[in-house]
């Protein structure tokens, strides 16, 4: 038996001996079910041998409404096993829901602070209704069998014992040869599962940071990795297939093999003196009930069966605690509901944050609030460079060759050290135009120069040391507080320098929160505007001299917003920032208005006077309310 099974089976049996009652109601109505098939093939047999071969329709006439009355009776069993069954399935149900519910209760008082279980509802809804229906289906196939089989040997030996000596060691042999491959098959369907599950969370992990992987040029590595991957499902799924093929065979043996058996007797049958309606009403009895029973309880073993055991062990599983793993061992959680962005160290560093979805339960900015600007101070580890000159050259860039331009003749020089601001209606190419400087897009037509370079020769094979690119939705992976801001410094930083970044940004309340640099994240329990704030951190310590922010402080109120922003323009190095509010647009040096095909730059002042758009934004921005 599989771990799964020795550990649900103690259960099975109580819940099984609970309802005693119930299972002697089923067993009674079964009964007529095997007295259905016994008459089924016994008055066939009748009917030939006795009537219609004797010359006496009238016998044979009456034996068929025999048959016809055991048909009657089948269902009036049915009828019975069906009522009876409600006392199995919905008890059962009504337990699993009282196990979700108390596991899920009894995780968020042992740990407050993780983020609410959103699974639980599929185990309320799906899952619990999944495990009844399933459980239906095999109690139903089991019981049908059963005494099937029992009205069908039966018949046979009353029709002539000899008879078993043909069905029999067939019908064992097959039945031994399909129960050999439960084990083996529910072991490779969990293999498979496996393999594709990590295959797709592999897939949607690449997807998600994409543009990291062709930034820090991993594509070779991730492909390789992802092939990897590919090979092993393919490998998983050829060894299902294999176990798939022995279950057709054990079907084959038990369902066919008697049947053919008995057509190739049936000489030897005759000349010993078996009639012609024994050996049709043995016929009868392997096609009409033994074989087709045989191939729903083998299908719904098979399917249902193993489906039931996995559903089962996810519902019923021990709640987890501090410390312990979704199954109560010791060590870190391994449950498949961790967010990609658990697993994100993998991929090697990137020069920007990746594009990720914000983790299962992450609700609110988190409201962070500066209470004053920190006064200025020396920055305790080597400065970054002073920046580079960027320029574009008359860029036009679509996504795709059909597609309309996003940006057309576009022409911008951003001097040294210089702080630009980019506004401008959504969808309009502000992204486009951060992917464009940091080497991640590439023009139809025109340059894009960094220090008179095409960005992938001057950021070389190192971008992290030359270029940040901060997105909107900040990138946080399971580890330390320290590890996460160190991501993008090569040669690493002191404390000392941590500290001086951390008091820059504005993270001392929340390393106050988590415990200080050392403390462990979990990226499910922090909100956006916390995650924001790890992230501008982390592009805040690196010796990048070019920092790209993509609307990355749109989950910070204000205040927060002003004193992040005031501390990467005190910052040495050439500064680029999406701009979500007016005031974070006024702080910059000069700022750019995307129009569709058109571009305006100038100050706050300037823009007021002779951009239309500009105007408009600025009047329909608030910039008293926090994000």
């Amino acid at each position: 038996m599989t771990p799964v099974t020795v550990r649900l089976l103690p259960r099975a049996l109580r819940f099984l001996r609970a309802r005693t009652r119930v299972l002697l109601l089923m067993g009674g109505w079964s009964l007529l079910e095997s007295a259905h098939t016994f008459l089924g093939g016994y008055s066939v047999a009748k009917a030939l041998d006795d009537g219609f071969l004797a010359g006496r329709t009238a016998t044979g006439l009456t034996w068929l409404a025999v048959a016809a009355v055991a048909v009657v009776l089948g269902g009036l069993a049915g009828r019975g096993v069906f009522r009876g069954l409600a006392g199995l399935v919905e008890p059962l149900r009504d337990a699993l829901v009282r196990a979700v519910v108390a596991r899920a209760l009894d995780e968020a008082v042992a740990d407050p602070a993780r983020a609410a279980d959103t699974a639980v509802v599929s185990r309320l809804t799906n899952q619990t209704e999944l495990a009844r229906d399933s459980f239906a289906g095999l109690v139903l196939v089991a019981r049908s069998f059963v005494f099937t089989a029992a009205g069908a040997l039966l018949g046979l030996v009353s029709l002539a014992p000899q008879l078993l000596l043909i069905v029999l060691p067939p019908l064992v042999a097959g039945l031994l040869l399909f129960v050999a491959t439960l084990v083996p098959m529910a072991r490779r369907q969990r293999a498979f599962l496996r393999a594709d599950e990590t295959l797709s969370a592999e897939f949607g992990a690449v997807a998600a940071g994409l543009r990291d992987v062709v930034a820090c040029g991993a594509r070779e590595e991730v492909a390789a990795r992802a092939n990897a991957l590919i090979d092993a499902e393919e490998r998983a799924a050829r060894h299902l297939a294999g176990w798939a093929a022995a279950r057709a065979v054990a079907l084959g043996v038990a369902g066919q093999l008697p049947v053919l058996l008995l057509l190739v007797s049936t000489p030897w049958l005759l000349r010993e003196h078996l009639t012609a309606g024994a050996v049709l009403g043995a016929l009868t009895y392997l096609t009409q009930a033994l074989l087709p029973a045989l191939h729903t309880l083998m299908n719904a073993l098979g399917s249902g069966g193993t489906r039931l055991l996995v559903v089962l062990d996810r519902l019923i599983r021990p709640a987890r605690t501090p410390g312990r793993g979704p199954d109560g061992a010791g060590g870190p959680p391994t449950d498949a509901r961790l967010s990609r962005a658990d697993a994100a160290p993998s991929v090697p560093a990137p020069a920007e944050d990746p594009d990720v979805r914000s983790a299962p339960g992450d609700h609110g900015s988190g409201g962070l609030h500066a209470a004053r600007l920190p006064a200025r101070s020396p920055r305790p580890y080597p400065e970054p460079l002073a920046g580079p000159r960027v320029e574009l050259r008359a860029v036009t860039f679509a996504y795709g060759p059909a597609a309309q331009p996003v940006l057309h003749d576009l022409a911008l020089v951003v001097e040294p050290g210089e702080h630009l601001a980019v506004v401008g209606p959504s969808g309009i190419g502000k992204s486009t135009l951060t992917g464009l400087l940091a080497g991640l897009l590439h023009p139809l037509s025109g340059d894009v120069r960094v220090d008179g370079l095409p960005p992938g020769e001057a950021y070389g094979s190192d971008p992290a040391r030359l270029r940040v690119l901060i997105p909107q939705q900040a990138y946080v992976f399971s580890g330390t507080v320290r590890d996460n801001l160190l991501y993008l410094c090569p040669d690493g930083a002191s404390t000392a320098a941590l500290e001086a970044t951390s008091h820059a940004v504005g993270l001392g309340p929340l390393l106050s929160r988590l415990g200080g640099l050392d403390a462990r994240i979990d990226p499910a329990t922090l909100s956006q505007g916390e995650r924001q704030l790890l992230a501008l951190g982390r592009a805040h310590l690196s010796p990048a001299p070019l920092v790209l922010l993509d609307e990355a402080t749109c989950h910070l109120d204000p205040a927060a917003e002003q004193r992040a922003e005031r501390a990467f323009a005190d910052r040495p190095g050439t500064l680029i920032v999406i701009a979500h509010r007016i005031s974070s647009a006024r702080r910059a040096d000069r700022i750019l208005v995307l129009d569709g095909n058109r571009a305006t730059v100038g100050s706050h002042t300037e823009l007021l006077e002779h951009s239309a758009l500009y105007r408009e934004l600025a009047g329909n921005w608030q910039p008293e309310r926090s994000h």
